[in-house]
């Protein structure tokens, strides 16, 4: 039986490489809609639809536990997964990055729907937008807000729309990114463009942080995307070290391709 691993992040690539590398068998699977990854396990690229859904994936590939690794935002994803999970009656995990917290000098506010945020852009000139894909209807309604001059929008990958079908007189800048981004540069941004507002998801993690501290020591308000409450799953990870361990140790042997007791990573002889 294999271990279906949810990925799309280095936290998933990390795990996936390390169980792998233990004997464990893994298929890593992502949309690869950013960047497809060299691994030395399985992989599988672009979703289940291709193969039924992830239900009948699963059982066709023999499946008997799921790690969930995908991005603190990709809820569908998440939920998907406990639902297949349960149907066919294998254990689903999940690895959750730790989110951002409020630093004293922090200028945070949370939203939870786009409509929200429209409510609190009002009153703003040049808001970055760095919160992933929008809708072509939304950034029309950002850059329909009065006091808006100018909008800068980055993502990781190319929008799904043709940005020329916006209708308006105001600037919309795509910048196309991908992390990790140096304090430096991202200062430099802010200012190059003089952005009075950051919008962002609470994503964790070291690789796109460096946008809120410049955001701080700026004194720029930013609007925080609250994370989505994910479904309820049977062992949940905060420490990376600690569901690697964890897994190890349950799984070895029920998804081990060729480990022997003396070669298992946590065991004493190899701790020698």
């Amino acid at each position: 039986m294999k271990i279906l691993l949810l990925g799309g992040t280095a936290d998933a690539r990390y795990l996936a490489d390390a169980l792998h590398s233990a004997g464990l068998a893994v298929i890593y699977s992502l949309a690869g809609l950013v960047r497809v990854p060299k691994v030395d396990c399985e992989l599988v690229v672009g979703g289940f639809t291709q193969f039924g859904g992830l239900t009948n994936y699963m059982k066709q590939n023999n499946i008997g536990a799921i790690l969930d690794v995908t991005h603190p935002y990709a809820l569908n994803m998440s939920t998907n997964a406990v639902e297949a999970a349960q149907q066919i009656g294998i254990p689903c995990w999940r690895f959750q990055r730790p989110a951002w917290h409020r630093h004293e000098n922090d200028l945070w506010t949370e939203y939870v729907s786009d409509e929200e945020l429209l409510i609190k852009l009002q009153g703003h000139t040049c808001p970055l937008l760095s919160a992933g894909q929008m809708s072509e209807s939304f950034l029309q309604q950002v850059l329909a807000i009065p006091s808006v001059k100018k909008v800068i929008w980055r993502t990781a990958v190319k929008p799904k729309f043709d940005l020329g079908s916006l209708s308006s007189a105001k600037p919309l800048v795509w910048l196309k990114a991908i992390g990790p981004f140096s304090y430096q540069d991202e200062y430099q941004l802010l200012e190059d463009y003089q952005i009075d507002v950051l919008v962002s998801k609470n994503s964790g993690g070291a690789s796109t942080y460096s946008k809120l501290e410049a955001a701080r020591d700026l004194s720029l308000p930013v609007f925080l995307h609250q994370r989505p409450t994910l479904p309820e799953v049977e062992k949940e990870f905060g420490d990376i070290e600690d569901c690697l361990k964890t897994c190890l140790r349950e799984w070895s042997k029920r998804f081990s391709r060729h480990l022997s007791p003396s070669t298992h990573p946590l065991s004493k002889d190899s701790q020698q």
